[in-house]
Order: C-alpha cells, then sequence, then structure tokens
C-alpha cells in the first residue's frame, strides 16, 4: 500500500463513526483518474457526513482486481493491521465493491465496509429536504440494496437523516427479502407520481406566465449555490462541502437592463454518479432540460477542473439536454488564483464569447453575467404588431403585465401595438 495521503487530525466533539478511506488505483482500469485528487474527493464526500470521523485516508495500488476479495491477500492483511492499530469503525472504498468482495472484506476486518455509491446514497439521504427528494433517494438506496440483500432499512426507525449503512441505533445485518423490498419499491413509486404530478402542476402554471429559465449546473462543490444567493438575496445551504445542495431551487431575478427570469440551483454532479441516482433524480433535473440558457458553473481553481467540466458534459448529455439549448461556462473562483493566473484566465475568456469568469464571493464578473445573459436571451425576441379591439381588455393588460408593449395606437378600428416577445410569450398569448 502506498503512503497515507491523509491524516486527519481526530476531534473532540460529540462521538462519531471512526472512518478510513481506500481509494483502489487500478492500473488496467482504462477510466483510471489521477489517485491522489480521487482520494482527496473521496476524503471530501466522507467528510461531507456529519456522523462520519475521517481517520485517515490510503491510495492501493492494483495491478488487477481479485474477484471475491478486490484486493490481494497480501494487502488485505496489511490494510486489517492498519484499521486495528486506528481503531477504525467503517472502511470507505472509493469505487465499486461487488457484494461478494464486500462481504468477504467485512469477514477478514471484522469491520463494516462501504463503497462510493453507498457513501453517495448515504449523502443524499442526509441532504434530502423535499418529499419528492426523500422519495427518490429512498427509491435509490432500495434498488442497491436489492442487488446485496445484506441490510434491512434500519433508516426508516432513525430521528437523523441516512440510510442506517454508517452507525446508529437498530443498525444489524439482517438479509433483506427481495419480494418486501419490491412491495416497499411499489409503494414508493406510487407516492413519487403523486408528487410528480404536482410537479408537473407547478411548471404548467409557470408556463402561464412565460418567464425564460436559466439553469445553473456543474460539479458539486463549485459555488453554483453561493452564485444563486448572490445574485436571489436568497438563503439556500451553501457550504465548503460536497452535496451541500440536493433539492432543486428556483427564485425569480430581474436580470440589470434585462428580462425577469428563473434562476435554478441544482443538485451538483459528480463523476461515476451511481447508476441508481442517475435514474431517480432524473426528475429533479427537469428544470435543466426545459432551461432557455444553461450556465455551467465551474471551479477554475481546482486541479482537476477541465476532468470535472468533461465529467458535468457527459451526465447532461446522457440526460438529454438539447444540442441547441444556449450555454456558457462560468469560470468561478477567480479570486483563489495567484493574480497572474487569473489574469491568464480573463485574457482567455474574453477571447471566447461562451465564457465568463467571475467570483461569486467577491462579486467580481457578476453585473457583466446578467448583462451577457440579458443579451442572450433578448436576442431571442421578435418584434410583431398586433391589432386589439376596444373591448379587448384582457389581452391588452396581459401584454402590459408581460412587460412586452413597445409602442401603441388608437386608430378608429381599434388599438394598434408593436410588441416585442419570445415566442414562449407569443404562445402563452394566442392560447388567452
Amino acid at each position: 500500500m502506498s503512503k497515507t495521503q491523509f491524516q486527519i487530525d481526530e476531534s473532540d466533539g460529540p462521538a462519531q463513526t471512526r472512518a478510513w478511506v481506500l481509494h483502489p488505483d487500478i492500473k488496467t482500469d482504462q477510466d483510471r483518474r489521477d489517485a491522489v485528487p480521487a482520494l482527496a474527493e473521496a476524503v471530501a464526500l466522507a467528510q461531507a457526513l456529519p456522523n462520519l470521523e475521517v481517520i485517515g485516508a490510503d491510495v492501493v495500488p492494483l495491478r488487477a482486481v481479485s474477484a471475491g476479495h478486490l484486493f490481494g491477500s497480501g494487502k488485505i492483511d496489511e490494510i486489517r493491521d492498519i484499521l486495528h492499530d486506528n481503531e477504525i469503525e467503517l472502511v470507505l472504498v472509493d469505487g465499486p465493491v461487488t457484494p461478494v468482495q464486500q462481504r468477504n472484506l467485512e469477514k477478514a476486518w471484522k469491520i463494516k465496509l462501504l463503497d462510493r455509491t453507498g457513501l453517495i446514497l448515504e449523502i443524499f439521504s442526509d441532504r434530502a429536504a423535499t418529499r419528492e427528494g426523500v422519495l427518490q433517494v429512498e427509491m435509490a438506496a432500495l434498488n442497491y440494496q436489492r442487488t446485496r440483500l445484506v441490510r434491512a432499512w434500519t433508516h426508516l426507525e432513525r430521528q437523523r437523516g441516512g440510510l442506517g449503512f454508517v452507525g446508529g441505533p437498530g443498525e444489524t445485518q439482517i438479509e433483506a427479502d427481495r419480494r418486501a423490498i419490491d412491495e416497499q419499491l411499489v409503494r414508493l413509486r406510487r407516492q413519487l407520481d403523486k408528487v410528480v404530478k404536482t410537479r408537473a402542476l407547478h411548471r404548467a402554471a409557470r408556463a402561464k406566465v412565460p418567464f425564460p429559465i436559466v439553469a445553473l449546473v456543474g460539479y458539486t462543490n463549485a459555488g453554483k449555490s453561493t452564485l444563486f444567493n448572490r445574485l436571489t438575496g436568497a438563503e439556500v445551504m451553501a457550504k465548503d462541502m460536497l452535496f451541500a445542495t440536493l433539492d432543486p431551487t428556483m427564485r425569480s431575478l430581474e436580470l440589470l437592463d434585462g428580462p425577469e427570469i428563473i434562476l435554478s440551483d441544482t443538485v451538483g454532479f459528480i463523476s461515476d454518479l451511481p447508476t441508481e441516482l442517475v435514474a431517480a433524480f432524473r426528475a429533479t433535473l427537469e428544470e435543466v432540460l426545459a432551461a432557455d440558457i444553461i450556465l455551467h458553473v465551474r471551479d477554475i481553481s481546482h486541479a482537476e477542473t477541465e476532468e470535472q467540466a468533461r465529467d458535468v458534459r457527459e451526465i447532461l448529455t446522457s440526460l438529454g439536454v438539447p444540442a441547441e439549448t444556449r450555454s456558457f461556462e462560468i469560470w468561478n473562483k477567480i479570486d483563489l488564483l495567484p493574480e497572474d493566473r487569473a489574469e491568464a484566465l480573463r485574457t482567455r475568456a474574453d477571447r471566447d464569447d461562451a465564457v465568463l469568469v467571475i467570483s461569486a464571493v467577491t462579486g467580481e464578473g457578476l453585473d457583466h453575467l446578467q448583462h451577457v445573459v440579458g443579451v442572450a436571451l433578448q436576442g431571442a425576441l421578435r418584434e410583431a404588431e398586433l391589432t386589439l379591439d376596444f373591448a379587448d381588455g384582457r389581452r391588452r393588460a396581459w401584454l402590459y403585465a408581460q412587460e412586452v408593449v413597445v409602442d401603441e395606437v388608437q386608430t378608429d378600428d381599434g388599438i394598434e401595438l408593436v410588441v416585442r416577445w419570445s415566442a414562449e410569450q407569443e404562445a402563452a398569448y394566442q392560447r388567452l
């Protein structure tokens, strides 16, 4: 095993589950990531759970994966000594672990083990705030457990959010019954269908007042919520923490010298996002699919910003975001870079109309960001001439409420109007 990459100071706070993070660096993996930043991200994931105390972490070089144990026998013995010497209660493996591998490693180490998928599910469950978010996490967790049949739904009887994978009352190794899980999934789908119908009604209501939707997307912890709060004055949870935002939040925003929009803050993406969550949270990301403009927020100060951007683009493509949707790259956290590098990035961005440099913390570039988004949306507007009867006050009032009237002249035949509007507003007008 490699030299320990992280040794975390132990806290003096409330009792927590002592955890150790392992990142298997598999030489034959074609999609292999740089081990050190990958381990750092795994540690950050673990630290995102309040009831975990990460004691240490290691990169484990592997020439090949052992089908039954993941690691070779020598590595298993070496890791066991480290875990026992540090009184570790939970091992977090940053990667996929099969049910057989998990069972064998837990038996060899006499310690509970959680893989990357299980950890992300636990974080999502701890953060879910809306009814839809809770239901989607439970469904994803049950689908995950269904392949393993090693744990019961202990999270249902707990006070804290979470799935019961990492300590807490009632935690026992009970083999789940597949039929019981299927029945639970059917019940959850029925409840989720009701919630989805409610969301559809809300979208239909918004369509009657068709403000453009601008969606913030990006890798987790890129600064989306900080930017969202800065622009809208909202108080969405924004911390230096992976997956600080889970449930989507929407607020109206009147752009500087531009139209009023609906700004949407979404869950952060991450590499190797569990397939269970990609499917379960598709509805959560519906606003991205319907967005007029997508703002891809990047942490430009991060060592793996290019890799993170690639992961986000791949997820957007897999979600089916239309290729014609207008998008901008927002290079955030410019304030964290040395001035010479920051200036070089500003120069690069000046040559690309689709790239903007900002700091959501200091406010640098935010006025320009609003101006660019406003211009992009105005570009989709067109002028039209309308003639209304004097008695058609309802349509005239609607046009003024939408702030699309450019000119009005009263004639003997009625009221002649010049309007500048979007295709959505024109369609809504035709439905009146």
